[in-house]
């Protein structure tokens, strides 16, 4: 799904990568908002978050031909708002009812209200205007002749301020402030194409791949009736898992495969560049809370983002599937499923090859990395509770 599509733009500016880039920012904003709360109001903020934001995902995929000021004019009007949900949750359902009756009524519940005024909903539609903005902002000089491009910016200043309010909503519409470049810098992800030179169609970006990731451990998360500390860990575990490819670019895995060692030295050279780039910065700007967490979710304390863990006395631990589902799937273990977050990114990995393979685009790459996926799960189909061979055996 393309986005500003009626205007001039350096590059083709896709929904995926905008939804991703505002869940990173909805993230920040959480993490603020919520330092001192109890667990059990951060989790039920967080929990209003992560689905809110998918649920706004999911209604902007089916109507995405309607542009913004059309589609606030029908909000504006209830019963137009009805009738225009209605009919996007007539195509939604027959999709997503595999998620469940719990998903699928939150979902119904959550789509009924035009705007969320909750701490939560305004977190989110802050975060949609700083990424939509910061897409603006990319195409505004290429068309000096619109007239729309006046009020749109205008708009944006306006809308962003009555948010003034949330703590990190001021210091990130400040340039060059500490959450601003943080911000900033993961939104270029969206310049880092997937499978560095190799062809594709279609086309997608680090950015909206993290997304599709998160989406996916968070779904699998649902199926393992994981408690809400474990689903919002694995979900932002899996929106910043590539992080690190904004300082090294996407390097594809044979490359990684080919020289002995040169993995580590990889996973080396991100944690230096993360340091310098990231952590440090933050923690400079008084934003320690977030450089901690993002550690967490990156796998720096415990060599990779793809183990499981949990945090036993303050430390993390690493357990098994089995241990996760018996023994710490309580939120005051602040569990998170690595090994789960590696079989969704193998798996997002693998559609992305099927999609463009099944698009006309073939070589001897992409074929490949299907078969080197498929095979790396023929010995064990069924890992850390998802009968991975089956799901990929579908796509046949």
């Amino acid at each position: 799904m393309k986005r500003w599509n009626d205007k001039l733009r350096p590059m083709e500016l896709y929904e995926i990568d905008k939804q991703s880039h505002k869940m990173m920012v909805a993230w920040m904003l959480f993490e603020l908002n919520s330092k001192n709360m109890s667990l059990s109001e951060k989790l039920a903020l967080g929990s209003r978050i992560v689905e809110g934001g998918l649920f706004e995902y999911f209604y902007r995929l089916v109507i995405t031909d309607i542009k913004p000021p059309v589609f606030y004019q029908i909000k504006a009007i209830p019963e137009h708002y009805e009738r225009l949900t209605a009919w996007v949750l007539e195509q939604l359902m027959p999709v997503i009812q595999i998620l469940g009756d719990d998903f699928c009524t939150r979902m119904r519940d959550y789509l009924a209200v035009p705007d969320h005024h909750d701490l939560a909903g305004r977190i989110l539609f802050a975060s949609h205007l700083y990424a939509s903005r910061y897409e603006f902002n990319l195409i505004k000089d290429l068309n000096p002749s619109d007239e729309e491009l006046e009020d749109i910016e205008q708009s944006f200043h306006s809308s962003l301020r009555e948010y003034d309010d949330i703590d990190g909503v001021p210091e990130l519409l400040e340039h060059g402030s500490t959450l601003n470049r943080f911000a900033s810098l993961c939104g270029r992800l969206r310049f880092q194409t997937r499978w560095s030179q190799t062809p594709r169609v279609p086309d997608t970006s680090v950015l909206g791949h993290m997304f599709i990731v998160a989406s996916f451990v968070y779904f699998f998360g649902l199926e393992h009736n994981a408690c809400q500390a474990r689903l919002q860990n694995n979900f932002f575990a899996g929106l910043f898992h590539d992080l690190p490819e904004v300082l090294t670019r996407d390097i594809i895995s044979p490359v990684k495969r080919s020289v002995s060692g040169i993995a580590g030295l990889i996973r080396e050279y991100e944690e230096n560049a993360l340091n310098n780039r990231v952590f440090s910065p933050l923690e400079k700007g008084g934003h320690t809370c977030l450089s901690e967490r993002l550690k967490f979710y990156l796998g720096i304390e415990d060599a990779s983002e793809f183990l499981t863990v949990a945090r036993l006395e303050g430390d993390l631990v690493e357990v098994s599937f089995e241990q996760m589902q018996t023994d710490y799937n309580r939120n005051e273990f602040d569990p998170k499923d690595g090994k789960l977050l590696k079989i969704c990114d193998n798996l997002a990995a693998f559609i992305e090859a099927y999609a463009a393979v099944r698009n006309g685009i073939s070589s001897d790459q992409l074929q490949q990395s299907l078969w080197r996926i498929r095979n790396s799960y023929h010995k064990e189909p069924y890992q850390h509770g998802v009968h991975i061979g089956a799901l990929m055996a579908d796509f046949d």
